[in-house]
């Protein structure tokens, strides 16, 4: 005999009134409602940590863990907002996270879907300088080798830069001052804001496909960070790198530095100070030219004095010899170059005269109108020797047409008929050559040589020699 426990019936029957109230939900369901709990709540959230396990997707998103010593996220940034990103980040970057958390549903796993981010620490800005300008000078763009000499004595130079900064106006002056001779072609565009860079660019390749200029100048005056932003771009710097003229970089102040300072074929501190460097040669001739002069005059007044000095103490008398012995001497030599000049100049002539007159020569003998004649003369001769045979060909044919005349003449019936004979056709038209062709009472026609008549047959008559 079995008892029945009571508490035991009492565990049984709670176990199926909780079973009766329970629900059940779908994995979907529970993890699509966690979902919207969490977003929710976390819609705009900052997370600080380290990134780690960096994995950029083909597609353009970007996946990665952000951790801290006791704690990890898996973080998402699609690819409209990694393109955002002025600096490129990798595993071990400690960065400031912005975005809303959500949950993975294939997964059911908890994400932080990232809006932006930032570097801790240094700003993205000098981050994103300091990476881009490690991998440009891992590829060798910034080798001392790769530069280029500025020419020496440009005609023209181009610069791109805004036209109505200040910018512009300083180095035209200077240039200006400095070497007048020397021109500008201004290619404006903007040196500040997204637009920038894509501005410069073109501009540098105007300028290189023009075959204007000599060499290029990128000018812009000081600013923050932000401000020469377009020229730390990876765009301006590939520009620079694939010009084929060299190139100034003249940005900011002197204690700017850009990544175009280290591409470019050589760095100005200020665009006043690049409009010095490219007009230094020209402006050290000028000034050597100038000094040159100067002392040149010094000796000239010098050896002017010395002359007035020797002048003074020599005696008048003896002077005024020296002077018309000079003077005589002078007009001798004038005469004598004179003479030579009129005797060149007629040596020159008689050559020219001759080569004249073989061109003349060469002229007419391959005149056209001298060639005409002659073909004219050959083309007479020609048609008098056609004549002729014409006239012999027609004198023989007419000969040779009378003679056939003649023996047809001789051969023809009419003629026959001139000399008394007869022709008689029958009523058909046919000749009669024998007396069988006709009979007793047939109507012939009888044709002389001056008509014809008709007649009827009464009688026929055949002659022996004839008869069989």
């Amino acid at each position: 005999m079995i008892r029945s426990d009571p508490s035991a019936r009492q565990l049984d029957l709670g176990f199926e009134a909780l079973g009766a109230a329970r629900r059940v939900w779908p994995v979907r369901e529970l993890v699509e409602q966690v979902r919207q709990l969490v977003e929710q709540r976390y819609s705009d959230v900052w997370v600080e940590g380290e990134i780690s396990n960096f994995r950029p997707a083909p597609s353009g998103h970007i996946y990665f863990t952000l951790k801290d010593a006791e704690a990890q996220l898996p973080v998402v940034l699609f690819k409209r907002q990694a393109l955002l990103l002025r600096f490129r980040p990798g595993d071990g970057l400690h960065v400031l996270v912005r975005g809303r958390v959500s949950v993975y549903e294939q997964r059911g796993q908890l994400q932080l879907v990232a809006e932006t981010m930032e570097p801790v620490g240094a700003g993205s800005l000098q981050l994103a300088f300091e990476q881009l300008k490690e991998r440009l000078a891992a590829e060798g763009l910034f080798d001392a080798a790769r530069k280029r000499p500025l020419p020496a004595f440009p005609r023209t130079v181009g610069i791109v830069t805004s036209p109505t900064g200040a910018v512009i106006r300083d180095f035209l002056n200077i240039v200006g001052r400095r070497h007048s001779g020397l021109n500008v072609l201004v290619v404006a565009a903007s040196v500040q804001g997204e637009q920038a860079p894509g501005e410069v660019e073109a501009a540098l390749e105007v300028l290189n496909a023009s075959g204007l200029v000599d060499l290029i100048v990128l000018a812009r005056g000081g600013g923050s960070l932000e401000d020469l932003a377009a020229f730390n771009s990876e765009r301006v710097a590939r520009s620079i790198a694939a010009s084929k003229l060299p190139v100034v970089s003249a940005i900011g102040h002197e204690t700017d530095f850009t990544i175009a300072d280290f591409v470019a074929d050589l760095r100005a501190p200020t665009p006043s100070a690049a409009a010095e460097l490219i007009t230094e040669v020209q402006h050290r001739i000028a000034e050597r030219v100038a000094n040159q002069a100067s002392r040149l005059a010094r000796a000239a007044r010098f050896q002017l004095l010395q002359a007035r000095q020797r002048l003074d103490s020599l005696p008048v008398g003896r002077t005024e010899w020296r002077m018309t012995t000079m003077l005589h001497r002078a007009e001798q030599q004038l005469d004598d170059l004179g003479f030579r000049m009129e005797v060149c100049v007629e040596d020159h002539l008689r050559r020219r005269q001759r080569h004249v007159a073989d061109l003349t020569a060469a002229v007419e003998r391959h005149d056209p109108r001298q060639r005409l004649a002659q073909t004219r003369e050959r083309l007479t001769a020609r048609r008098t020797r056609l004549d002729r045979s014409v006239e012999r060909a027609l004198r023989a044919h007419s000969e040779r047409l009378g003679a056939l005349d003649a023996r047809l003449h001789s051969l023809s019936p009419l003629a026959v008929l001139k000399r008394g004979y007869a022709l008689v056709l029958s009523a058909e038209g046919e000749l009669i050559r024998s007396t069988a062709q006709v009979a007793v009472g047939d109507q012939v026609t009888t044709r002389l040589s001056d008509g014809k008549f008709t007649s009827r047959v009464d009688n026929k008559t055949r002659n022996k020699q004839h008869k069989k």
